[in-house]
C-alpha cells in the first residue's frame, strides 16, 4: 500500500491496524542529540487514547508507547526512531455482523473496490487509531520545535455549531472540559449537546483551529510545496477532516484588497503586520507572524441509528453499527492536527537549512 509515508528531510511511516497485534511509527530524519524520553511521548498519547470521557469511545486502551531505536542515554542518535503501541482491547467479533456490510461515511466500500478486499475489523489501517503513529512523531518534531521557539497549539473551536467566545477565551480553561475547548461556556452549551446525540444515537462535528508562534521568516518553498499547501496535505490527510482554511479563508471571497491586505509596519528595526488575514504565509512561506489555520472535522460516521446501505452481494440492507465509537472526533483530533502541524513545520525548517549559501556556510564554512 503507497501512501503511509509523509515528509521529506523529517519522514514519518505509519503502520498497523487498529485490531492488529499494534500501531506504530518509524521516525527518519530527527537529528541527533535531541533530549527525548518516552515519558515526551507518552504525555501526546495520553492526550488522544480512548475511554477519558463518556463523549469518546469507551475502547480501553493505555496506549503506552515503546521506543525501540533511535535512542541511546536519553538522546537521539540521528537513526530511525521506531515506536510502537500494543493494543490491548480488540473486539474483533463486535464487527462480525458487518464484514460483508459497506458502513455509510467510512473507507469500506472504497477500499473493497480498489483492493479487492478490506479488514472489516473497526477498518484496519482506515481507522482512527491510525493516528497514534501521527502523534508519536509529532511529539519528536514538537520537541525540536520547541528547541527554537516555536510553538503549536491547537483547541476545538467549535463543535455542533457553538463556538468558542473571544470574550471567554481561556487556553487554560482546555484542560477542565473534556472536549479540549478553551471557553468554559462554550464547553457547557457542547456538553448538553453531546449529552443530547448520544440519547438519539447521533454524532457531531466541529472545527479545530490551530495556532503556530515563534516561525521564522522563510520557511516553505514558492511553488508546488508552499507552506500553506503542505500544511493543508498534513492536516487533509487526517481521516476525519474535510475542509482546511488558513488565515481568514473563505471568507477572502468576500472581502476588497484594501481589507485582506496586511499593512507592514517597521517596530524596533523589524518588519512586521498590523493584521494577519494571511495567517501566518505569503507566497507559500512563513512571514513571521503567527500562522492560524482551522480543519472542519465531520461527525463520526459510526451511529447506532438505522441506515441504508449495500452489502457485498449488492443488496440493498439496512445497519446499525454497534460497538464502542466516539459520539465526536474533534477533542481526541485536537492533538493528532497539532502533530502533523509539528511534522509539516520542522520538515520545512529542515528543508530550509540548504536554501542559500548563507546557512551553508554557516554550518560548514570557516
Amino acid at each position: 500500500m503507497a501512501g503511509s509515508g509523509f515528509g521529506t528531510n523529517f519522514r514519518i511511516t505509519t503502520w498497523g491496524e487498529t485490531h492488529g497485534a499494534g500501531v506504530g511509527v518509524v521516525v527518519d530524519g530527527c537529528p541527533a542529540g535531541l533530549p527525548l524520553e518516552r515519558e515526551d511521548v507518552q504525555k501526546y498519547l495520553d492526550r488522544r487514547k480512548p475511554g477519558q470521557s463518556k463523549y469518546t469511545t469507551q475502547r480501553k486502551e493505555g496506549d503506552q508507547v515503546e521506543i525501540l531505536s533511535g535512542i541511546f542515554e536519553g538522546r537521539t542518535t540521528g537513526t530511525p526512531i521506531s515506536m510502537v503501541v500494543y493494543n490491548k482491547d480488540q473486539r474483533s467479533k463486535d464487527y462480525s455482523n458487518i464484514k460483508d456490510i459497506y458502513r455509510p461515511g467510512h473507507a469500506d466500500f472504497t477500499f473493497d473496490m480498489k483492493y479487492g478486499f478490506r479488514d472489516y475489523r473497526g477498518g484496519g489501517r482506515s481507522s482512527g487509531r491510525e493516528t497514534i503513529g501521527r502523534v508519536a512523531a509529532g511529539a519528536v518534531a514538537a520537541k525540536v520545535l520547541k528547541e527554537l521557539g516555536i510553538e503549536i497549539k491547537a483547541y476545538a473551536k467549535a463543535i455542533a455549531g457553538i463556538e468558542v467566545s473571544k470574550d471567554h477565551f481561556d487556553f487554560a480553561e482546555m484542560n477542565n472540559n473534556p472536549f479540549n475547548m478553551p471557553d468554559k461556556e462554550a464547553a457547557k452549551l457542547v456538553q448538553e449537546k453531546a449529552d443530547q446525540m448520544i440519547k438519539e444515537m447521533d454524532s457531531i462535528g466541529g472545527i479545530i483551529e490551530c495556532q503556530i508562534t515563534g516561525m521564522p521568516v522563510g520557511i516553505g518553498e514558492t511553488v508546488f510545496d508552499k507552506l500553506d499547501a503542505e500544511l493543508s496535505k498534513a492536516i487533509m490527510s487526517i481521516g476525519s477532516v474535510k475542509g482546511f482554511e488558513i488565515g481568514d479563508g473563505f471568507e477572502v471571497a468576500n472581502l476588497r484588497g484594501s481589507e485582506n491586505n496586511d499593512d507592514f509596519i517597521c517596530v524596533d528595526g523589524k518588519v512586521e503586520k498590523e493584521t494577519n488575514h494571511s495567517g501566518g504565509v505569503l507566497g507559500g512561506m512563513s512571514d513571521g507572524s503567527a500562522i492560524v489555520f482551522r480543519a472542519a472535522i465531520k461527525p463520526t460516521p459510526s451511529i447506532a441509528q438505522t441506515q441504508k446501505t449495500v452489502n457485498r452481494d449488492l443488496d440493498n440492507v439496512e445497519i446499525e453499527i454497534h460497538g464502542r465509537h466516539d459520539p465526536m472526533i474533534v477533542p481526541r483530533a485536537v492533538v493528532v492536527v497539532e502533530s502533523m502541524a509539528a511534522v509539516t513545520i520542522l520538515d520545512g525548517v529542515l528543508k530550509n537549512l540548504g536554501a542559500t549559501m548563507d546557512n551553508i556556510k554557516k554550518i560548514y564554512g570557516e
